[in-house]
């Protein structure tokens, strides 16, 4: 049997990774300025995150949600108090995909109804009604397509307003910044009209939070800079540095009941362990700090840069806005340079979504390689 091929791979193989260092089959090390998709938090094989693994799998690894597990209540605590939201309940999922899925369905039960409000270039997941919400018709079937999605430009509230007011919307879900879209943002006068709106015409604003949560963008969530309090939060990807996990922090006047939702490998020990181990670190090592701190530093340094037309995002969740298209410079980057860096819909625009452990030496190393490709230029400037 071969492998179905859905992805265009790079010609590297990781086999070992240490920090913010990623080491390939024959022993070139990169620098990882991308994360893996902004998965890797609190830096690749950290030492206290693979010991409490390590014990944990030696115990016990799995078992379902029919019985008790208090790694699940330690979590919820640590993340409640970690993220300012001690009164919110949390559900356990496996992925970013799934975190949205069920925010949006639990909208729906919570509403009655069925209709969704998402953003232009928003990006949601690859499952039935999250990627209904993601603006990619590459990647939306024709059963995806069923779901009834209105898509508006960020920053344009008289709009939502205008879809509010037909009375069948069941959630807004948005990204407080884009990934894969390309980094845009709303304002915080956007976020404040938005949460007012939601409240007036009893939509649930759902904040996707999945690639910026965990401290990625300078705050604990992206969306904390515009002091808005959404009804539901997704989260997953920097949640378990690697290990599988998602899930939804669910505003305590959207109650429960037995069977609304469910999932068999969410909340398991493992990555139950392995999320407490990322909370556990970022506190103890002031990781947020550094984010903000390390981010600032970047912005500093990279104004230098040749070709650069803009830089968006916060904190560690950059993107570098060129005149020409990245394709060409992210291969030289990785080739030649031995850096890892992402991509985005925006065909101009290259990521940076380092582990938040980075520091200047390592962002005075970026910015040395891409002037030097750019300098030479390599990428056909």
């Amino acid at each position: 049997m071969k492998l179905f091929d859905v992805y265009p791979l790079y010609d590297v193989e990781p086999i070992n990774a240490y920090d913010c260092i990623v080491v390939d089959k024959n022993g070139i090390e990169y620098l990882d300025m991308y994360g893996g998709h902004a998965v890797i938090s609190i830096g690749h094989s950290h030492p206290h995150y693979v010991k409490k693994l390590k014990e944990q799998i030696e115990k016990i690894g799995f078992y379902s949600n029919a019985v008790q597990n208090s790694l699940q209540s330690r979590l919820a605590k640590k993340l409640g108090e970690l993220s300012g939201y001690d009164e919110y309940q949390l559900f356990l999922c496996n992925s970013g995909a799934e975190a949205n899925e069920n925010a949006l369905k639990l909208a729906s039960f919570y509403t009655g109804k069925s209709r969704v409000i998402a953003f232009n270039n928003g990006f949601h997941g690859r499952t039935s009604a999250a990627v209904a919400t993601t603006d990619n018709t590459k990647i939306i079937s024709p059963l995806n397509a069923q779901q009834d999605v209105a898509f508006l430009p960020l920053n344009e509230i008289e709009l939502v307003k205008t879809e509010l007011e037909k009375g069948d919307v069941c959630a807004v879900i948005v990204e407080p910044i884009q990934g894969v879209g390309g980094l845009d943002e709303g304002t915080t006068e956007f976020f404040t009209a938005l949460e007012t709106l939601c409240h007036e015409f009893g939509a649930v604003l759902i904040l996707d939070e999945v690639q910026s949560g965990f401290g990625r963008s300078g705050k604990f969530f992206a969306h904390q800079y515009h002091g808005i309090t959404p009804d539901i939060i997704s989260i997953a990807k920097g949640m378990g540095n690697g290990f599988p996990i998602g899930g939804i922090m669910i505003a305590p006047h959207i109650e429960p009941n037995y069977g609304m939702l469910g999932t068999t490998f969410g909340g398991n020990h493992l990555a139950c362990i392995a999320a407490l181990s990322v909370l556990e670190v970022i506190e103890t090592e002031n990781l947020i700090d550094n984010t903000r701190l390390t981010g600032e530093y970047f912005l500093s340094q990279v104004q230098q840069i040749p070709g650069l037309q803009k830089v968006k995002g916060k904190g560690l969740m950059l993107g570098l806005e060129f005149d020409f298209e990245v394709s060409e410079l992210r291969k030289k980057m990785i080739y030649d340079e031995h850096i890892f860096t992402g991509g985005a819909m925006n065909k101009k625009l290259l990521r940076i979504l380092p582990p938040l452990t980075i520091g200047k030496k390592e962002i005075d190393q970026f910015i040395k390689a891409l002037q030097n490709v750019l300098v030479e230029e390599k990428v056909g400037l």
